[in-house]
């Protein structure tokens, strides 16, 4: 009888410890799938995001690209009206500024292009780009010839003046003098493309132009 027993009693006490494995193994089950779960969640925010990053390069290769045409524009209009005193004058409905910025404008900011001329009247293109440019003339003080003074100050601009041996009036012989030609003057064109998606991409170009 005394065998019997202890046997009952070894058997009565393993159940509960089988019942309790069987619960631990549940509980561990469920967190390595949670744990899954969220590794395949993380794994298609990270492709979605590289998407979009991919996709916002593409419109910010392509707002660089179109922003020669506000260039283009700039300069076809610095060459007709490259004669005269056309350019000495500010001319801020058409873009045009006789000096330079004392302080450059974060030209990120819609708030400083509102002297600025778009392109197209302001109308997207095709991929849903707008382009704007304005033009500085790389002189220290407006609406004054480059080698005038603005009320006894004297202008200062950017000339570039071209040396050459073979130019007119020159020599071809060696040692002999160079001639200075013509001065030219520097100009910036900065322009500005919005995108789709929010994408802003502001290119500048120094220009010369014959005075």
């Amino acid at each position: 009888m005394l065998n019997k027993t202890r046997i009952s009693l070894h058997r009565a006490c393993g159940r509960p410890a089988r019942r309790a494995q069987e619960g631990l193994v549940l509980f561990i089950a469920l967190i390595v799938l949670v744990a899954m779960t969220m590794a395949g969640v993380s794994l298609m925010r990270a492709v979605d995001t590289g998407l979009i990053v991919a996709g916002n390069m593409a419109f910010k290769q392509s707002a660089i690209m179109v922003a020669d045409r506000g260039t283009q524009n700039a300069v076809k209009w610095l060459q007709d009206n490259s004669a005269g005193a056309t350019l000495q004058s500010t001319n801020t409905g058409l873009g045009y500024f006789s000096s330079r910025p004392v302080v450059e404008p974060n030209w990120f900011e819609a708030a400083s292009w509102g002297d600025s001329v778009a392109v197209n009247g302001g109308a997207p293109d095709a991929s849903g780009n707008v382009v704007r440019y304005v033009i500085h003339r790389m002189c220290t003080q407006p609406d004054t010839a480059y080698n005038a003074s603005n009320a006894g100050v004297a202008n200062e601009c950017a000339l570039y003046f071209a040396v050459s041996a073979a130019a007119a009036g020159g020599s071809m012989a060696v040692g002999s003098p160079q001639f200075i030609g013509s001065p030219q003057l520097y100009y910036r064109v900065t322009t500005r493309v919005e995108g789709p998606r929010d994408t802003v991409s502001v290119i500048q170009t120094s220009v010369l132009v014959g005075i």
